[in-house]
């Protein structure tokens, strides 16, 4: 995963010169490497620091433990997810879709794809409270994006208890995609399917009516 934003709200002290973040970057890709290929057990801070060719003294200075290490990274997820979202709404303004469901599904599985290490601490039991925390908080950003997503497209109107039907669609969706991949790292084609089809289901109650 290449770290294009260095999240600071588990950094013990934020780097400021390019060298600085150079290397905490560094450090993030060396974990999230560990973590995919030996999983989350494989993360130690005298590890990190010699694949990442720095001091353990060095790491300390910016994360001061395999938590924060855990956080900070789960953090650079969230950004990219969110990223992803924010892309996928810029163009939902430009342009149609035939399938607005099918496009998020396919776009999101195919992050889930590209990140091993995404898929191994999501679905791993590493995650403390305020890793948790950050994630509840990063399904309700979703959820709002997924709202405006479903709007520019006019799959639905803007009807009272939209916001709260949005956050639920995300939710079923994120359970279903999480488990697609949890034995597959390609993702169970049956489950995605399936989460489509449901999908479409539940946001059709809130479908725009037919122009006349």
């Amino acid at each position: 995963m290449p770290i294009r934003a260095l999240p600071e709200a588990s950094l013990r002290r934020v780097p400021i010169q390019a060298r600085s973040r150079e290397r905490l970057a560094r450090v993030l890709e060396v974990a999230d490497r560990l973590i995919a290929t030996e999983g989350v057990e494989a993360l130690t801070m005298i590890r990190v620091a010699a694949e990442a060719r720095i001091s353990v003294g060095s790491l300390y200075q910016y994360l001061p433990d395999r938590d924060a290490v855990i956080e900070t990274l789960a953090a650079a997820y969230i950004e990219q997810l969110e990223a992803k979202a924010a892309m996928l709404l810029e163009l939902a303004r430009g342009e149609r879709w035939d399938d607005p469901i099918g496009v998020l599904i396919d776009a999101f599985a195919q992050v889930y794809r590209a990140e091993p290490g995404f898929r191994a601490l999501w679905f791993g039991k590493d995650f403390n409270e305020a890793a948790r925390a950050a994630d509840r908080e990063h399904k309700r950003r979703m959820a709002v994006t997924l709202r405006e997503v479903m709007l520019a497209q006019g799959a639905v109107t803007d009807i009272e208890g939209l916001d709260i039907a949005c956050r639920a669609a995300h939710l079923m969706g994120d359970a279903v995609l999480q488990e697609a991949f949890r034995s597959d790292p390609d993702g169970d084609p049956n489950l995605l399917r399936e989460a489509k089809v449901a999908l479409r289901a539940y946001t059709a109650q809130w479908a725009s009516p037919p122009e006349v």
